[in-house]
């Protein structure tokens, strides 16, 4: 019986990947590691599925993590922390859970002998600007340095990186939304800003399938399409955003545009329609 360990497993990434998981029959069991009781307590609710297993704890706790992973074949390493303003003004904790966490993680996988070990991680990572991205830039480097190092110990190391999820916790679609619904003006930081777009089902397929053909030490990333903020807007709205939401400039901890790598920008990569996106909220 194949088992499976999700860090950070509770969040938007880690509910549709269990979901599609429990789809299948290749994991006989799918443990959870997150901090949050009361969000384990939800999942288990909304799939009482017997294949699932909780573990409470935080990848700062390298012992939690080698209980966590004993017999596992695989870790999808989702746990950080991602608020970008939140590392502004946080930067230690940034690093104690987006890089120390994530040598936990390298070191725990290796002593439990886990086959593959996938990072998700972040455009913020590509050329950082924020703590965030610095942090999961680190993390990036521990995964490759890890793969490498700990290579004779059979353990496999990988990275996924890419854009926001659509519709995600904390992201931009929600906290509009709910801003214009209790009547409020939502603030935007420039219209001309561009970003990645990925569906959660799609961001599933690909975490999914990096670790189906991994063979370690590769950044997986995908192709995607981008929109601006100022279209989406419009779109939420049904029309003229500058009547409702207050322009407040880029700060410095953010990107007009953002890169995956190289040549791989949202400025250039294929535009969303005002309709597009629409069909989409």
């Amino acid at each position: 019986m194949k088992s499976i360990l999700i860090t950070g497993g509770t969040g938007t990434l880690g509910n549709g990947l269990v979901e599609r998981l429990l789809q299948g029959f290749e994991y006989g069991r799918i443990c959870i590691l997150s901090r949050s009781e009361k969000d384990q307590a939800a999942m288990a609710r909304k799939f009482a599925d017997g294949r699932l297993r909780f573990f409470i704890g935080d990848v700062r706790d390298l012992s939690r993590l080698r209980r966590a992973m004993d017999g596992c074949d695989a870790v999808i390493h989702a746990a950080a922390l991602k608020r970008i303003e939140v590392g502004v003004y946080n930067p230690s904790e940034m690093i104690k859970t987006n890089v120390l966490g994530s040598e936990n993680v390298v070191e725990a996988a290796r002593a439990a002998y886990v086959k593959k070990v996938v990072l998700v991680s972040t455009d913020k990572a590509f050329e950082p600007v924020s703590p965030y991205g610095y942090s999961k830039a680190l993390a990036e480097a521990l995964f490759l340095a890890g793969g490498a190092a700990y290579n004779n110990a059979g353990s496999m190391y990988s990275v996924v990186r890419y854009g926001n999820v659509w519709c995600s916790a904390g992201s931009v679609v929600p906290l509009w939304r709910s801003i214009l619904s209790s009547g409020g003006r939502p603030r935007i930081t420039d219209p001309a800003c561009t970003r990645f777009f990925m569906l959660l089902s799609e961001a599933v397929d690909f975490v999914l399938g990096a670790l189906e053909k991994m063979r370690g030490g590769e950044i997986f990333i995908p192709d995607l399409p981008a929109y601006r903020l100022g279209d989406l807007a419009e779109a939420i709205l049904h029309g003229d955003p500058t009547t409702w939401f207050e322009e407040i400039g880029l700060p410095d901890h953010e990107k007009l545009h953002e890169s995956m790598e190289k040549g791989r920008c949202s400025k250039d990569a294929r535009r969303m329609t005002v309709e597009e996106l629409r069909s989409h909220l």
